[in-house]
């Protein structure tokens, strides 16, 4: 019951209650039908014994007139009587017979009319049946079909009521896959029109948010490639070839971080998308080793070279950040990349971590002991593998930290 949808609940609840509703209807109709039996039995049973022994007094007319009345039946004529005496051969149901000593009397229906025919001695009378009709099947019948109709009526005005959940359910569904531009609009001020005032205006400040923080990086990439650009321009006057050469490298990284940082932003928006692009895996570990800006012996390599569709730019950044921590956070400052299977694993020698990696993936998430870096690494690499279609996982095995590179559709190194 907890994941039906409400919807799908109310389809339900007035399903049940329409069958609870006919079946309940129905149970009355037998009831009632057993019940007019009854009453019918018991009515002619006493016509019978009324009228045999009234008949035995040979009552005269006015007394006949008097017993009509209070029994609610009426003598027919002789030309009407002998009509109905032939259809009663030819069509006549009997649905009583009673009597005694004293004489007999059978009860006929004919088209949903009832005859009586009374034989007593010289006495043989054919009687209409005249009591009031019944009206209780109809009334059943008017008030089943009201009350169905009512039900009816007001599961389509509940279920219309809701059709706005669906619109709004759709509009959210947009923003959350990207489209920034969508606004939640509501005609009515109920519970519903305020859930989607909320979420538009949830959508607004979202966006002037990211506005904003768009701005903001721009403005800090601009600044911080000014100054870069001075002292690159300063250090190549400098004299002194091996200082020279220490500060010209370290001023190219800076712009390399810059553009990481810019490569980031990118990645992270919901309408991003990769550029994928056949290369080897050999080409893209490469790529990685040159942004890591270390030694090569810091990294011993161990893949098999297979072509692979995916965004080159991407997917370096992603190694390059995992082999990043790897020598951050080991012993011996060393980290082992390798194809395994169809997956790239990522070693180096360490403490377990404390945390499961679902806390890493976040922003700005530490270890409370480690003071360097902002806490991105595998925030940018799990957004990176999740653009790829690829995925991330970690392990402790004998002493090392491994984090794989789980294959995807378009993420295969073996």
């Amino acid at each position: 019951m907890r994941n039906l949808s409400v919807t799908t609940f109310i389809h339900i609840l007035f399903s049940v209650a329409i069958l609870i509703l006919i079946a309940t209807f129905l149970l009355f109709l037998s009831w009632d039908k057993d019940r007019h039996k009854i009453e019918e039995y018991k009515r002619y049973q006493l016509i019978s014994i009324t009228f045999l022994s009234k008949l035995q007094l040979n009552p005269g007319k006015e007394d006949l007139d008097a017993l009509y009345r209070d029994l609610r039946v009426k003598p027919l004529s002789e030309k009407k009587a002998t009509k109905i005496k032939k259809q009663i051969e030819t069509e006549g149901e009997t649905v009583f017979t009673g009597g005694s000593s004293l004489g007999q009397v059978r009860v006929f229906r004919i088209e949903d009319e009832h005859y009586i025919y009374v034989q007593r001695m010289q006495h043989n009378l054919l009687l209409e049946d005249d009591r009031p009709e019944n009206y209780y099947f109809e009334i059943a019948i008017a008030l089943g079909v009201f009350l169905i109709a009512v039900l009816l009526v007001l599961y389509l005005a509940v279920l219309r009521k809701l059709y706005p959940l669906k619109k709004l359910h759709k509009q959210i569904q947009r923003f959350a896959q990207g489209d920034m531009q969508t606004r939640i609009t509501y005609l009515y001020d109920d519970e519903i029109g305020k859930i989607a005032k909320s979420f538009d205006d949830a959508i607004v400040h979202i966006n002037a948010l990211s506005t904003s923080k768009n701005l903001f990086m721009r403005n800090v990439m601009h600044e911080l490639k000014t100054p870069i650009t001075k002292g690159r321009i300063v250090v190549e006057m400098m004299e002194d070839e091996a200082s020279k050469k220490i500060l010209v490298r370290a001023f190219e990284r800076m712009n390399e971080l810059i553009s990481e940082l810019a490569e980031i932003e990118r990645v992270t928006t919901q309408s991003f998308e990769p550029t994928f692009e056949y290369v080897m895996l050999d080409e893209v570990i490469r790529r990685s080793q040159e942004l890591l800006m270390m030694a090569k012996d810091n990294v011993t390599v161990d893949v098999k070279n297979v072509a692979l569709a995916t965004d080159v730019k991407l997917l370096s950044l992603a190694i390059k950040n995992l082999l990043d921590n790897g020598i951050k956070y080991s012993k011996d400052k060393h980290v082992t990349l390798k194809t395994v299977g169809n997956s790239l694993e990522i070693s180096s020698k360490g403490e377990k971590l404390q945390h499961p990696l679902s806390y890493y993936v976040e922003p700005f998430s530490q270890e409370e002991k480690r003071s360097s870096g902002f806490g991105l690494g595998l925030y940018i690499v799990h957004n990176i593998l999740e653009k790829l279609g690829c995925g991330l996982e970690y392990k402790y095995v004998d002493g090392y930290n491994i984090f794989v590179i789980k294959a995807g559709d378009a993420c295969r190194f073996g």
